[in-house]
């Protein structure tokens, strides 16, 4: 059982009052220190996906099979039949996918609240030149470049998933459906806010999630900083290299 103090109804004296524990694990995930470790955690694992989410897309450069079939069609068709016949088509990708929800899902709220921790243990904001000295623009804008990067994947889903906002949209037909959207101007202006929030918030996590882990050292620094920067500048280059290879008409149209 826990102990909360709280304030008697005349005098004004603590009173100790019990609080159920929760399992250990809930208890120890209240903790900040777990939190972080969540958000490093699921952040490895978010930015797994995306480094291979935009090596894949990679073949669309590749264009057409010998049997005249798009390599990107291909490789989209090759997810969605992972461990066949051991599991049903398309199940493994939507485990995959739901790990992933998951994952995005414990990083959001971690972040959330950690905000919430660190409001109540300092709940006058520091004002002081120094303060933003040390802190870069990445950490300052973590919060609203996760925002944006969330609403941006909404609208990712719904265009190349589901088809919501994608004209004449084909299931299974990847190749197409990019082209479609990345051809049309404002979409493609879209695309490139989105992967520009990321990148900031790729710099932001892969340079901080050492020091979340503990794993942060001073003589490390340099190269802390210079794997943030490499991994970011690499996913967003590559992401926005299929924007402006459609935009320019780079590639051809498979329409």
């Amino acid at each position: 059982m826990a102990q909360v103090m709280k304030r008697g109804p005349v005098s004004g004296t603590a009173v100790k009052e019990e609080r159920k524990s929760s399992p250990f694990l809930i208890e120890f995930y209240r903790s900040a220190v777990a939190k972080k470790w969540i958000m490093a955690l699921t952040g490895i694992m978010l930015m797994g996906f995306v480094f291979f989410h935009m090596v894949g897309n990679l073949k669309m450069y590749l264009g057409t099979t010998a049997d005249g079939v798009y390599h990107l069609d291909e490789y989209g068709e090759f997810l969605r039949n992972l461990l066949v016949p051991i599991l049903p088509r398309t199940v493994t990708l939507w485990l995959l996918r739901l790990g992933l929800i998951g994952a995005f899902a414990l990083h959001i709220h971690a972040a959330y609240s950690l905000t919430i921790i660190n409001r109540k243990a300092r709940p006058v904001t520091y004002q002081a030149k120094r303060d933003y000295v040390a802190a870069n623009f990445a950490s300052r804008t973590m919060r609203y470049t996760g925002v944006i990067f969330a609403l941006f994947l909404a609208w990712h889903l719904a265009d190349f998933t589901w088809g919501f906002f994608n004209k004449g949209f084909v299931r299974g037909e990847v190749y197409r459906n990019v082209g479609a959207s990345l051809s049309y101007l404002p979409v493609a202006l879209i695309y490139i806010a989105g992967n520009l929030a990321l990148g900031i918030h790729l710099f932001h996590g892969a340079w901080s999630l050492f020091q979340s882990l503990g794993l942060n050292n001073p003589r490390f620094n340099k190269w802390r900083r210079l794997f943030a920067t490499g991994f970011a500048v690499v996913v967003v280059a590559g992401n926005l290299s299929f924007v402006f290879a459609w935009l320019f008409g780079i590639l051809d149209k498979a329409v």
